[in-house]
């Protein structure tokens, strides 16, 4: 649920609650992109008041897998973190692979970008993955037009 606090022209705070706690936005969110904020203990995260840690959906999904994720009961026994996790969608990831993917109405198709193994991330499968890692904050999949591209591939992304 989200409280707006203040609003003062276009600038606003609020607060945002989760399953694993609160939100005060707005809010500076580490990047956890495997499953840890790099070089960063989960303590030394408390310490520095983090409240909410972003998590990547496709290079959790590609390692350590969510088998593995499963295994120790989802993302935040994998992280040992017990505050808000925002996972986004993968979609970033995809339009890097541009030159591995293939994007369809179903979804997109895409080569691992670690071994090559032919990928299929459908906006169903997105929220499943995420689903399975727990996450407090999903993120639809997305589409990620490059910069300059025509009008029509815009719109079409936006939709």
């Amino acid at each position: 649920m989200f409280e707006l606090l203040k609003n003062d022209g276009k600038a606003r705070c609020g607060r945002l609650t989760t399953a694993h706690g609160v939100i005060e936005t707005p809010a500076f969110m580490p990047v956890g992109t495997q499953g840890s904020v790099k070089a960063v203990s989960p303590q030394e995260l408390r310490d520095l008041e983090a409240q909410v840690i972003l998590g990547n959906t496709y290079h959790l999904f590609v390692r350590p897998g969510l088998e593995v994720i499963r295994h120790f009961g989802g993302l935040h026994k994998f992280m040992n973190w017990d505050g808000p996790i925002l996972t986004d969608s993968g979609g970033y990831q995809i339009f890097s692979l541009a030159k591995l993917r293939k994007i369809t109405e179903e979804g997109v198709r895409f080569q691992n970008h670690l071994d090559g193994t032919p990928t299929f991330i459908s906006p169903e499968i997105a929220m499943e993955i995420q689903a399975t890692l727990g996450t407090d904050i999903a993120m639809v999949l997305d589409d990620c037009p490059p910069w300059p591209c025509e009008r029509e591939y815009a719109a079409r992304a936006w939709r």
